[in-house]
């Protein structure tokens, strides 16, 4: 096995400070790129969409759970009589690293996994992975193709791993961002979630200069 070069302290020291100059320019290149993504034009749905779930029919301003932010995780599982897709890592990665969801309700956003495949074959999956997260089937609905989570390929749909982002203005449902495949590299933290989001992280220093008032806080967080 080839290692890198064996130094003095001192040596050691020198090379950990040129590289620490690079490691700070990333950071304000991540900085910025989450603020340009805050900024994106958002997009108002208008379709009122139905998924199945452990309490019945839910519709997706349903999935917010009175909060004020969503985030939906695509997860490849079709319809049964396709490709069983849930045990691609792609698809489970995210959710290995996702733990509770407290961190995102105090910032009034919620996280929820949503597939195609029906509600009777996500339940006994679910549980064997042992996830605790909500979980909403989609079938019957043009939810992911909207969203562009399922795209046609060689005549026929497939499925891929994304996250999709959501705002709650009052009554009306905000599509606010979405990435797919490769562009879920990286993300393996809540707070790297909440960094797609249109609120962020919420902190001070991500206020954007020009930007439109932020949208009034709804409901109270549930836990």
């Amino acid at each position: 096995m080839s290692l890198p070069q064996i130094v003095t302290r001192e040596e050691w020291r020198a090379a950990r400070e040129a590289l620490r100059a690079q490691e700070e320019e990333l950071d304000r290149a991540r900085r910025a790129l989450n603020d340009r993504r805050r900024q994106l034009p958002m997009v108002e749905v208008g379709d009122e969409y139905v998924f199945g779930g452990g309490d019945g029919r839910a519709t997706l301003r349903d999935l917010f759970e009175g909060r004020q932010q969503l985030i939906v995780h695509h997860f490849v599982f079709p319809p049964e009589g396709e490709d069983d897709g849930a045990d691609r890592p792609g698809s489970t990665a995210l959710l290995d690293q996702i733990g509770p969801l407290t961190h995102l309700w105090t910032r009034h956003t919620t996280f929820a996994v949503v597939s195609r495949a029906p509600f009777r074959r996500i339940l006994p999956f679910k549980a064997r992975m042992g996830w605790a997260v909500p979980w909403y089937s989609s079938a019957g609905s043009p939810f992911d193709a909207d969203f562009d989570a399922t795209v046609v390929r060689g005549g026929r749909p497939v499925d891929r791993p994304g996250l999709s982002c959501f705002l709650r203005d009052r009554d009306r449902v905000l599509h606010t961002y979405s990435a797919f495949e490769d562009g879920l590299a990286g993300i393996g933290s809540l707070t790297g979630l909440l960094d797609l989001t249109a609120l962020g992280r919420q902190e001070e220093r991500e206020e954007t200069p020009g930007r439109a008032p932020a949208v009034p806080a709804v409901g109270a967080v549930r836990r």
